[in-house]
């Protein structure tokens, strides 16, 4: 053998032998992970550092079950890069109809309501398994109009507007008080548990009693009830009670907390909701502390809100209001509202898709991410304009661009990615929203499908490869450096 071609073979054995340790050093650890991860969380048995967990309804023969689906959202796959068969799922999870993720990434775990048997189960994202019932011992009475639970998991607070009670899980008491409260379907709490509100229908202006607006208090042992409540819970010996909030509150819809712990926002959503006018009514925490036993109105201002509000998210000087506007058409126009802070004024006005606005996600490149459902019969829709239900608004250029932008007098301009139902120009209602930080990434559950869009542009990432079998009803963002991105 020639020197030359000896020096060949030996540069081409020394390759192999080095390939042949890499994959013996790797082989078992096709993601490779650092030894210490952000703040501390350990690496989780599917070895993705960047997940988003999707919750999956069987449908047909195989609706007695769901799944939570766990997918690479730095790869946009739902498998192993070297075993296309693989797949990941969070462990002991089957409950179908899981509507509504409670995500909590800086407590590493989370909690999943499921609607078909009025369950909430905890997971455990560093193990990638369920951790039993969120209740306790306690069992819901029928589905929950709402449901919310603190980051410490110590209390959960359940609107079941079928029954009219609004349930107090008291996790520190062991026990369970529900409370009697017509029509109640929205609950709030803020971080810390010291506040919690509940918020029923078709309440009745300028009447204290009927306020639409609760709040609850716990009694110190053998304490009365506080005046003008209107329930407690045991009766004989009550430990909380709901009271209405003093305030001209028109169809509460929701409550956002303010970033610095000292106010809530009540939305109030006005005409959309069959009342009269719109607006955000500004509330202070102190009052309505559940140690706080006076009358007092909390309300310190109120801002009209002409475009309407459901939805609502701050970055601590500007308040973004979503809600819909009515026409003199009689539809509803999709708007977006600014309101400042500082001056407690409405300061813009922008048109945004159609529906009920329920999700609001600030994402990476300067850029703000609505959520709605039924966007198909509003003003867009009669007008032949893009009626999708998400809508992409430029921070730094106050633009909004529904999302996907098609244009349905086109046959040429048709959606992406078509979910099952084949129709070209709208996915359909937008039940789940994260924001994949740091990866300009925004994973939603769109239609009943996983779709994925770029927040540079609003383009959509090939879901081909993320893609469920199964209904998608909602996203997490599992590996946020904040709860704030869900």
């Amino acid at each position: 053998m020639k020197i030359r071609d000896f020096a060949r073979s030996t540069v081409v054995l020394c390759v192999a032998v080095a390939t042949l340790s890499l994959v013996g050093c790797y082989g078992n650890r096709p993601y490779k992970t650092t030894e210490n991860q952000f703040a501390g969380r350990p690496v989780p048995p599917s070895q993705l550092t960047s997940r988003v967990m999707v919750s999956v309804a069987n449908s047909g023969s195989l609706g007695t079950s769901g799944s939570l689906a766990i997918l690479d959202s730095i790869r946009d796959i739902r498998n192993n890069v070297y075993n296309a068969n693989s797949s990941f799922s969070i462990s002991g999870f089957a409950t179908n109809n899981a509507t509504k993720i409670i995500n909590y990434p800086e407590q590493l775990g989370g909690y999943v309501y499921g609607s078909t048997d009025a369950s909430l189960t905890s997971i455990d994202y560093s193990t990638e398994k369920t951790l039993g019932s969120a209740l306790g011992s306690a069992t819901l009475p029928g589905g929950a109009a709402d449901i919310t639970v603190p980051p410490d998991g110590t209390f959960v607070l359940a609107a079941l507007e079928t029954a009219g009670l609004l349930e107090v899980i008291d996790k520190g008491t062991g026990s369970t008080y529900a409370l009697p409260l017509p029509n109640v379907y929205r609950v709030a709490m803020n971080p810390s548990h010291t506040v919690m509100l509940a918020m029923t229908r078709n309440n009745v202006l300028a009447t204290p009693n009927n306020s639409g607006l609760y709040r609850i208090v716990k009694l110190n042992t053998n304490q009365a009830p506080p005046t003008g409540y209107t329930a407690c819970q045991p009766v004989n010996l009550p430990v909380y009670c709901a009271l209405p909030v003093t305030g001209n509150f028109d169809h509460p819809t929701g409550v956002y907390f303010s970033l610095d712990g000292s106010q809530a926002y009540v939305l109030n959503c006005g005409v959309e909701c069959g009342g009269t006018a719109s607006s955000v009514s500004y509330l202070t925490l102190d009052a309505l502390r559940i140690d706080n036993y006076a009358a007092s109105s909390p309300v310190t201002a109120t801002t009209t809100v002409p475009g309407g509000v459901t939805a609502a998210l701050s970055d601590g000087s500007t308040l973004y209001v979503s809600g819909q506007q009515l026409q003199p058409d009689g539809l509803f126009a999709g708007t977006l509202s600014t309101i400042s802070l500082a001056t407690k004024a409405v300061t813009g006005q922008y048109s945004i898709s159609d529906g009920t606005h329920t999700k609001m996600l600030f994402g990476d490149n300067s850029t703000l991410w609505i959520g709605s459902q039924n966007c198909a019969s509003g003003e867009r829709q009669a007008h032949s304009l893009n009626y999708n239900c998400l809508t992409m608004f430029n921070l730094s250029k106050s633009t909004a661009t529904v999302i996907p932008a098609v244009d349905p007098t086109s046959a040429s301009s048709k959606v992406p990615y078509p979910n099952d139902d084949g129709n070209q120009y709208y996915y359909g209602s937008l039940t789940g929203l994260c924001w994949v930080q740091g990866y300009n990434k925004m994973y939603t559950a769109y239609g009943g499908q996983v779709h994925a869009f770029s927040t540079v542009d609003g383009s959509e990432i090939n879901n081909f490869a993320i893609t469920v079998q199964g209904i998608a009803l909602d996203v997490a963002y599992l590996d946020a450096t904040t709860n704030a991105a869900n």
